[in-house]
């Protein structure tokens, strides 16, 4: 199995509860995604909320390479879902550290583990040693709040349990998403770990992206909420590649387009009045500069089935056509 691309020319798609499920993640990777890693996973829900939990692990053939990221708090929970998970043909793994969410935190998972840094590695450990080496990675914060810096301290014992890679997200856990990246933090990082670092957090764009890679020396990036916004920065950011070569933008579908596309992609693989709602939710990110777009957000709000969301498309392109925001 070739291992996975961990490049400044390959950007991932990040873990994002709630939206990373499997029609988006295609269709990140239609837009030039070279890793997408699905929403987080609960290692203890494998056993007990299985039906739940098997519809975040949805995949396809298209859909690889494919990490999966877990959480818990458990090493012997976290091992077993890696062993059940390897089994059924999933080959790479992550282990959430940095999801500050209240119904992870309290049960010790996510970003409470980097108040327990043994148990954190002790974790990392057992995931490597059910999946083997080259398989596992883990996402942090830089601590629990500053001025921790915690994660620094997590790098060589994560390297000696057999971590293949790092991401970083440059916020304390306590920040939420409030406040800058600190990217100095995330150079530092960058700077003293032995293993590939993907960077995390603040990447609106791809200039964001190609940014933070200059500043920080990181290995790779990934996109979370700059993705939501517009996927097509996947094809923007690596259109950038060689670096300096002055290539000429890609040809890019016009956003609605993308909507078009993200509800084809959810109507194949996703049950019909799930989809719908998530398409409800998703559209007002994509259309959220277009000037007048306001009433078409109300209208999202009662739509009820997939011929009154063809009509908001077309209204929108309309729109964009008007004000030459069709991008």
């Amino acid at each position: 199995m070739q291992p996975l691309p961990i490049t400044p020319d390959a950007p991932w798609l990040a873990p994002l509860a709630g939206f990373s499920d499997l029609p988006f993640r295609l269709l990140c990777r239609e837009l030039g995604a070279a890793v997408a890693v699905t929403e987080m996973v609960s290692a203890k829900g494998l056993f007990y909320d299985a039906r739940n939990t098997k519809r975040l692990l949805a995949t396809h053939p298209a859909d690889t390479p494919l990490v999966v990221q877990l959480f818990g708090a458990e090493p012997d929970f976290l091992r077993r879902a890696v062993e059940t998970l390897a089994g059924e043909g999933y080959a790479y793994f992550d282990l959430n550290c940095g999801c500050s969410v209240r119904k992870v935190v309290k049960t010790g998972a996510g970003a409470a583990l980097l108040a327990e840094p043994d148990r954190l590695v002790a974790c990392a450990r057992a995931m490597v040693a059910a999946a083997g080496p080259g398989r596992v990675g883990v996402k942090l914060r830089l601590g629990p709040k500053p001025p921790d810096f915690t994660a620094l301290g997590l790098i060589a014992p994560l390297a000696e349990a057999g971590v293949a890679w790092l991401a970083l997200h440059p916020r304390h856990a306590s920040q939420g998403f409030s406040g800058r990246a600190d990217r100095g933090a995330l150079a530092a990082f960058v700077a003293a770990s032995p293993l590939p670092v993907i960077a995390s957090g603040d990447l609106m764009c791809a200039a964001d992206g190609l940014a933070c890679l200059a500043e920080t020396r990181a290995a790779g990036v990934m996109y979370a909420r700059g993705a939501l916004a517009d996927p097509r920065l996947f094809a923007r950011h690596a259109a950038s590649f060689p670096p300096g070569h002055g290539q000429a933008a890609p040809a890019l579908p016009a956003v609605c387009d993308v909507i078009r596309r993200h509800a084809a992609l959810c109507r194949e693989h996703a049950d019909d009045r799930w989809a719908l709602l998530r398409m409800r939710t998703v559209v007002p990110r994509y259309l959220r500069e277009l000037p007048g777009c306001r009433a078409l957000r109300d209208r999202l709000c009662h739509c009820t089935s997939w011929e009154a969301l063809d009509a908001i498309i077309d209204a929108a392109a309309a729109l964009a056509g008007v004000t030459g925001e069709a991008r």
